[in-house]
């Protein structure tokens, strides 16, 4: 009853306070950087883009072939300075950040030494040819880290006006209802599913990371967000469907590509081991979202004074900047060579072993079911997609069928969690999630997905 009582209270405070215009500035002009960033799409040529990818494309032009180099650079230094802290043990690491970024467990500081190990010998091309090749080692330093240190470096500089000043506050009060009884989640997960969409499915998941930790989302939510709304940028999908020669169906493609994800997103979490996760939040910070009702209020005033409220509460730019750099240096010196190692071994497996032809045999039946044309060449391309997102799309290239091709393509998006790179950075996250889950979430994304798949490309293909 008091609580109740309380609640009222607070809305009528609020309600009365004015929203002086300092205050309403302070909110407007970073939420509106951020916005420009990360969500309002580009048409630049043929592609799609955001502010954020035009300024990393921008940088990775100017730096050229140099950037495999500095990746192989920041790779050394990572474990160079891990070492250090472990053995020297200096004054500056004995607490806070930088002891949590150097001071790791055995099986991360050996996932540093083999991926800085990958690196060289990737670099220097020395060593066994199935790290060295280019499409294991190759794809890893040459393609995906010159991109992760070009995107990294501005999501983690520009991040803060997205999540700092209000606009997580203002979306997700507005949409707290229907994405409760929709997907049982905070509104504000909502710009975490629209900057993947818009932007990069790393993006999400560092949004996600950076909120669970600052207490915004428990652990469910959390891991519910990071696997099932960070979704491959729609920059990417049309990438997909140039390299598949299915430019001409980009507009099925992606709304197929949207139905299908939309219903995993609905009833993945409600199976385990999602719904197995506890509600509670993380210990240092505890809970820091406090869901109040509207009162008399309007929702979009109630938004907006929620908004505002934050904004005045925003660090100021010493602190912006000290966060920033800080996140720039975790994403590059601890979070690169996890994604360096893991992505190196899961591309191994799936180019010089047949493991995944062997996990894909009771795949050809389904395909076969679902009338799916050349299922014994599509099963390996149902699961490969678990190493790394673009496979499945390089296994589509041989097969002859639109069908076919269209299938792999759109599951290929909707499954989300791929080792290269998704996956890497939620386990290196705090968010609390497994191997083993992982691939669980996998597998259930492409059971519930690719039925719906498989009907829509007969409806288009009809």
């Amino acid at each position: 009853m008091s609580s109740s009582l309380d609640t009222a209270t607070d809305n009528e405070v609020v309600a009365a306070r004015p929203i002086s215009p300092r205050s309403l500035l302070k909110f407007l002009i970073p939420s509106l950087i951020g916005v420009g960033m990360f969500l309002v799409p580009f048409s630049v040529g043929d592609t799609i883009n955001i502010g954020m990818g035009l300024l990393a494309d921008g940088l990775k032009a100017l730096l050229g072939g140099a950037l495999p180099a500095i990746a192989v650079i920041v790779l050394c230094l990572s474990v160079l300075l891990t070492t250090l802290v472990k053995v020297a043990k200096p004054g500056w690491a004995h607490e806070g950040v930088f002891k949590e970024m150097f001071d790791v467990g055995p099986l991360w500081f050996g996932m540093r030494i083999l991926g800085a190990a990958f690196a060289l010998m990737t670099f220097f091309q020395f060593g066994p040819e199935f790290v060295t090749a280019s499409f294991t080692g190759g794809v890893m330093l040459n393609d995906l880290a010159p991109v992760l240190l070009t995107f990294f470096f501005f999501a983690a500089l520009l991040l803060p006006f997205l999540v700092d000043f209000g606009f997580m506050e203002f979306i997700g009060s507005l949409v707290r209802k229907p994405f409760r009884m929709i997907f049982g989640l905070p509104g504000r997960s909502a710009i975490d599913a629209t900057a993947s969409w818009m932007g990069s499915g790393t993006v999400g998941v560092l949004i996600t990371s950076q909120q669970y930790e600052k207490g915004y989302y428990n652990r469910r939510e959390a891991a519910v967000i990071a696997t099932n709304f960070s979704i491959v940028s729609i920059a990417f999908s049309l990438l997909i469907t140039s390299f598949v020669d299915l430019n001409h169906m980009f507009i099925p493609f992606y709304f197929t590509v949207v139905v299908s994800g939309l219903t995993a997103a609905v009833v993945v979490p409600r199976l385990p081991p999602l719904s197995r996760k506890p509600d509670t939040y993380y210990e240092p910070v505890g809970c820091q979202l406090a869901e109040k009702t509207t009162g008399d209020m309007g929702v979009l005033r109630y938004s907006l004074i929620q908004a505002v409220a934050r904004a005045e509460k925003a660090p100021g730019p010493r602190d912006l900047v000290r966060s920033a750099l800080l996140n720039v240096a975790d994403i590059f010196l601890a979070l690169l060579p996890l994604v360096m190692a893991i992505g190196t071994v899961a591309l191994i497996l799936a180019e010089f072993t047949p493991l995944f032809t062997w996990l894909s045999y009771p795949m050809v039946p389904v395909l076969e079911l679902l009338r799916i044309p050349e299922a014994q060449a599509a099963a390996p391309a149902t699961l490969v997609g678990f190493a790394d997102m673009f496979l499945p799309a390089v296994l589509a290239t041989n097969i002859e069928s639109e069908l076919t091709r269209f299938v792999i393509a759109c599951l290929s998006l909707t499954q989300l969690i791929y080792m290269s790179e998704i996956g890497a950075l939620l386990l290196k996250s705090k968010i609390p999630i497994k191997l083993w889950e992982l691939f669980a979430i996998f597998l259930l994304r492409t059971a519930i997905t690719l039925p719906i798949i498989a009907f829509m490309a007969h409806t288009f293909f009809f």
